[in-house]
């Protein structure tokens, strides 16, 4: 059954703050420690059968450019899935001693009672599950995305019995799974305590380059090569704004705190952040533009890098952050109002441990009406290729072309009138 959407306010970027992250000083960067995977997810653009398990010699390397020309708080440590890399704990301890928080972005299916305890010894400092309906998963049949919340939990409360571990999940969204969002919003709001931030990741909809000719170094390349078409599409190209509009049908306060725009539109909405305050009931509001700029300010003040993922401990302190920021950020302090309302209702839920969750957005890549490609401006997950920096999601261009591709709209080429040639140049043929 088709779920109406409610008319919701217009993403105005002059609302939120811009999050400070550039290509050299950012909250994230991303190694990728191997394409090997144990699973195959609906258009995923890194082929498992390619290259395999970086050594570690390799991946120290890759280490020494990142401090050599990026500065960044977290270590995303990606692949294929980093955990079927056969030294994925030494590489966690070198992250971690070479000074960033090692984060790992996993599947989940090579995770045991046993390896994650290792991982902790060595300094993880947290996890980012990817669990949808785009991966067919031996541990969770599922059609609709509720049906995944059960492993989901599984996995939260298994970090959580560890303790003081970062827990994160991603789900990619296309118009087929667009209406499933609030089923993993509500998900995500009762289990609070343990599930510290979700991440909606718009597919990159093949239908959005349709219309465009795509060349390397000159050359003509087909755009089939970085945008498949598979029965996860739903054929409209989705915004930011889609996936707000959905999680307003069920929280009707959702307002973001922060963001980053694209390199070419900058009122696009690349990286949407937004925090609420919640008892996993109620939620209670959200924090504002302010809010985040004392945050990520005071962070770089005291430690010199924006900060990105934080620590259980610093996530359970929502009833001491909502009057701390109250004079300065409006969000915290209508969050603040509402807890002092609900409060009154109920005085037993001044008991009640008021948690900060974060609920993310990130919008693929896309392409404007002259062929620019809009890609996400001090993107988190740049990465590390023949000693240069790139953006990861891009990658493959790179390894196939050397460089990425350049975009032509299609009826730009079929209206460009044929070179005439000149009577000279024919006689010169005869």
């Amino acid at each position: 059954m088709l779920q109406k959407v409610v008319s919701s306010k217009k993403l105005n970027p002059h609302n939120y703050y811009r999050l400070p992250w550039s290509l050299t000083d950012n909250g994230i960067s991303w190694l990728e420690v191997t394409t090997k995977c144990n699973l195959a997810c609906k258009g995923c653009y890194r082929d498992p059968n390619k290259e395999g398990h970086k050594t570690m010699e390799e991946i120290r390397e890759e280490l020494n450019i990142f401090q050599a020309k990026r500065k960044s708080d977290c270590m995303s440590i990606a692949g294929g899935d980093p955990l079927v890399h056969p030294q994925i704990v030494e590489i966690v301890a070198m992250v971690k001693e070479m000074g960033w928080k090692p984060i790992l972005n996993t599947n989940g299916l090579a995770l045991t009672l046993k390896l994650l305890k290792q991982l902790k010894k060595a300094g993880v400092y947290g996890f980012t599950f990817h669990i949808d309906t785009t991966q067919v998963r031996g541990d969770s049949k599922a059609t609709f995305e509720k049906e995944h919340n059960q492993l989901r939990t599984q996995f939260a409360k298994m970090l959580a019995d560890v303790g003081g571990l970062s827990c994160s999940f991603n789900q990619t969204v296309s118009e087929r799974t667009l209406t499933q969002i609030p089923d993993t919003v509500n998900w995500a709001k009762e289990n609070a305590d343990i599930v510290h931030s979700i991440v909606f990741i718009i597919y990159r909809e093949p239908s959005m380059a349709s219309d465009m000719q795509f060349f390397a170094g000159g050359k003509e390349v087909p755009s089939a090569e970085s945008y498949n078409n598979t029965d996860f599409c739903g054929g409209r190209i989705l915004k930011t704004q889609d996936v707000v509009d959905q999680i307003r049908t069920i929280d009707p306060q959702y307002d973001p705190c922060g963001y980053l725009n694209g390199t070419v539109d900058p009122e696009s909405f690349k990286w949407t952040l937004a925090i609420r305050a919640t008892d996993k009931k109620k939620v209670h509001g959200y924090m504002g533009a302010n809010f985040m700029q004392v945050v990520q300010s005071a962070n770089h003040f005291f430690t010199g890098r924006w900060l990105s993922y934080c620590g259980p401990s610093m996530l359970k302190i929502g009833k001491t952050t909502m009057p701390l920021l109250a004079p300065l950020d409006r969000g915290a302090r209508k969050s603040l109002f509402n807890f002092a309302k609900n409060t009154l209702k109920n005085p037993l839920a001044l008991l009640k441990r008021v948690n900060l969750q974060t609920i993310a957005i990130i919008q693929a890549v896309d392409f404007m009406p002259d062929g620019q490609i809009n890609m996400c401006d001090g993107c988190p997950d740049i990465t590390v290729y023949n000693g240069e920096l790139y953006w990861s999601c891009r990658l493959e261009e790179i390894k196939e072309h050397g460089c990425f591709y350049t975009a032509v709209p299609r009826a730009k080429l079929a209206s460009k009138p044929a070179k005439k040639t000149s009577a000279k140049k024919i006689k010169e043929r005869v």
